[in-house]
């Protein structure tokens, strides 16, 4: 089985943005050594509790830092930027690190609504052009523009020797036609959709073109997953991330809160209901459980990779956790 990272820097109770940006460095090296094959970095803007809003800079930090990991964006929010700029910045990242930069591409705002407004002007009218959007970014990729078009003679420079992987990154249909259409890998996001993967994997299969990208089709499935020496252990470390994604859809907390937090916590009915919810999506327990999970998902999605997100208090936790996984699955 192939094992990739999603990181999405987050700070937790009494941490700096500066120590969580440190963390996922260290999360990165670690995948380097024990044999996963990516990290990509998410961008997030004026989002408390997440310190990566940039991912093109945190990549180039963590590329020169590593050997042979794959770096790249989960995602690269397209709609708040023109395609020849991120053309040109994804480019200088794969002539500096050849053969190992991916760009994830995403629709998503990333931020609130002020955030986005800040960000970007039109954004939702370039929700709607996301396909014109995606197909100019590919043909800068590929330098192929027609003859008659007014970018034919512009390149995003500097052209790398092997140029960035592209992948369309989503959680619905929409994402994996767009995918398919333009013969570029697919990345579903099964820890954060409520729709039907199977469906989705299934339409980017049957409709996907060759474009010069890829011979097949190529898929990752995204899952959260949390790995301890015992059950109990795995399942009291996964409850800081339950309470902080339930405190920040409630705009009550900013950072992850340690398990003592979560201990002294007086969770509400409702609170309970939303982590039981969570946690038929979240997988947590030994690493035979874990990898028992994994490749039941693997073998439902027929994906050819699985990528793993872990938001832990503790930066050991979450470093413990990849470790154990890639013993079991990766001979590590």
């Amino acid at each position: 089985m192939k094992l990739g990272i999603l990181d999405q820097s987050p700070i937790a109770t009494g941490q700096s943005a500066q120590e969580a940006l440190q963390a996922s460095l260290q999360l990165a090296q670690e995948g380097d050594r024990l044999g996963y094959s990516r990290i990509w970095l998410t961008e997030h803007h004026d989002l408390p509790g997440l310190a990566c809003s940039v991912p093109e800079v945190l990549i180039s930090y963590i590329g020169a830092q590593t050997k042979n990991i794959r770096i790249g964006s989960g995602a690269v929010l397209l709609p708040h930027y023109k395609p020849y700029r991120i053309a040109e910045i994804y480019n200088m990242l794969a002539t500096l690190f050849p053969g190992r930069v991916d760009m994830g591409i995403g629709r998503a705002p990333g931020g609130s609504a002020e955030a986005t407004m800040a960000l970007s002007d039109n954004f939702l009218q370039n929700v709607y052009k996301m396909p014109e959007l995606v197909q100019e970014l590919l043909n800068f990729l590929r330098d192929e523009f027609p003859k008659e078009h007014l970018f034919s003679n512009t390149s995003a420079a500097p052209i790398p020797k092997v140029p960035p992987e592209p992948w369309i990154l989503g959680t619905s249909g929409k994402s994996a036609k767009l995918a398919a259409e333009n013969g570029t890998a697919y990345a579903f996001g099964e820890f954060m959709s409520e729709n039907d993967g199977l469906k989705s994997l299934q339409q980017y299969r049957e409709n996907f073109q060759t474009k010069g990208f890829l011979e097949e089709p190529k898929t990752i499935v995204s899952v959260a997953a949390i790995c301890a020496e015992t059950e109990e252990l795995a399942k009291e470390i996964a409850l800081s991330n339950t309470l902080w994604k339930i405190q920040s859809g409630q705009r009550e907390r900013k950072q992850v809160p340690s398990i003592e937090e979560v201990r002294n916590h007086d969770w509400t009915e409702k609170e309970k209901v939303l982590m039981e919810t969570m946690h038929e999506k979240l997988i947590f327990g030994t690493p035979s459980q874990v990898k028992y999970r994994l490749l039941e998902i693997q073998e439902k999605y027929q994906a050819d990779e699985i990528m793993l997100i872990t938001i832990t208090h503790k930066l050991e936790d979450r470093l413990n956790s990849y470790r154990l996984i890639a013993k079991e699955l990766l001979n590590n």
